[in-house]
């Protein structure tokens, strides 16, 4: 054994600093192709005009919005009314209300003999065997009449009136899905700041890999589909068992490059009231993240290359300025990547009209990052079993 221990001593403190200097070059390298390569569609994603005057013409087909909604009456009585005043020539909303046991089917009830346009389902408890929006927003979509599906939440609002017709703009020949932005409300606060920048960084990844031709997931906020695509693939019944995942599982299951376009355009958001509570929060990022692991193998593969690179990136970053081991060439590929980090940010943030975040990004990219790794952590422990 004294050939072992030989060993051990010749590999020296040098040796190891040598190792994580490699390795952050490494994901040095990897992140920085993400950001070029990837992450540079959306930031320089500019829309297409139309090639002809036939095109210029407003696509308006009829729409059916669906709404889950559960103990939601004072956000429906809030945001509902800005849904079903839409600048749109004809649209239904289907509220499925979900066993509430607040006064949410009173409020619809006095809502529907205002507008002549708004559906209500009731459902019972013992009629949702799942927990979680997928039953509800099933039976919404298979009473829906019309062809084109728009999905958002009840505590969401759209940006503007014109809302229904840019999503629907955003369809073109061989179009089934379209992904929309779902922003969250602006306020004071850190956590506000972070719940904000996550979801940009969420939507910088799914835009990006959309226009890359490899869209993996799409948010419930603000999404449109085809009925005949929900019902050729059977809807949610390849996960009905997993409490999360109708946007971002149904869109892994049935997206391709060339069914999916994305939408940009300020009008076509929403906005959801932002979470100000930080247990509250954690628990909707537990749920949501609970849903990955059931991805297809190619997405995984590259949403978790591009999350090791970055956590690897900041970790051996500071261990290395720190310890300062080549500590120039650690400053300056620290700043390369800094520069492109905020070049590419700021430019994403102009397209998805996004403001007052930039320059605390940084702060705000390690947090939401050992967010994420604490939250893995909990997974393993216990799965989240909450869902209202």
């Amino acid at each position: 054994m004294i050939w072992i221990e030989q060993m051990f001593q010749n590999f020296s403190l040098q040796g190891i600093w040598g190792i994580i200097f490699i390795l952050f070059g490494i994901v040095w390298l990897i992140s920085m192709l993400y950001f070029w390569v990837v992450f540079s569609r959306l930031a320089f994603y500019k829309e297409s005009p139309p090639d002809n005057k036939d095109q210029e013409k407003d696509y308006s087909p009829p729409v059916s919005v669906v709404i889950s909604a559960k103990n939601e009456y004072y956000n429906l009585s809030e945001f509902l009314p800005d849904i079903l005043e839409q600048d749109y020539p004809e649209y239904e909303v289907i509220v499925v209300n979900d066993a509430s046991i607040d006064d949410t089917a009173e409020l619809l009830e006095d809502m529907k003999r205002k507008y002549a346009h708004l559906k209500v389902i009731n459902l019972y408890e013992n009629v949702n065997f799942f927990k979680g929006k997928k039953f509800p927003l099933s039976v919404g979509i298979r009473s829906a009449k019309h062809e084109h599906l728009l999905l958002t939440d009840a505590d969401c609002k759209p940006a503007g009136k014109l809302w229904i017709s840019s999503m629907m703009s955003c369809y073109e020949d061989q179009t089934e899905i379209v992904l929309g932005y779902g922003k969250y409300e602006e306020k004071k606060g850190l956590l506000n700041k972070l719940q904000r920048y996550d979801t940009l960084f969420t939507a910088m990844q799914y835009f990006s890999f959309a226009l890359i031709g490899m869209p993996y997931m799409g948010v419930g906020r603000n999404l449109s589909y085809l009925k005949k695509l929900f019902k050729q693939t059977r809807g949610f019944s390849a996960h009905y068992k997993i409490k999360s995942g109708d946007d971002d599982l149904f869109i892994n299951k049935v997206a391709h490059k060339t069914n999916t376009n994305i939408c940009l355009k300020k009008e076509s958001y929403t906005i959801s009231k932002s979470i100000s509570n930080l247990n509250q929060w954690i628990t909707q990022k537990r749920r949501h993240l609970t849903t990955g692991h059931y991805y297809k193998a190619k997405h995984k593969f590259w949403l978790y290359l591009f999350g090791i690179a970055r956590l690897l990136f900041w970790i051996t970053l500071i261990a290395l300025l720190i310890r300062f081991y080549n500590g120039i060439y650690v400053i300056l590929a620290g700043a390369v990547m800094l520069f492109t980090y905020l070049f590419i940010l700021k430019k994403v943030m102009n397209n998805l009209n996004e403001k007052r975040l930039l320059f605390i990004t940084p702060l705000l990219d390690l947090l939401v990052l050992f967010t994420y790794l604490f939250i893995s952590f909990a997974n393993q422990i216990r799965k989240p079993d909450k869902w209202k």
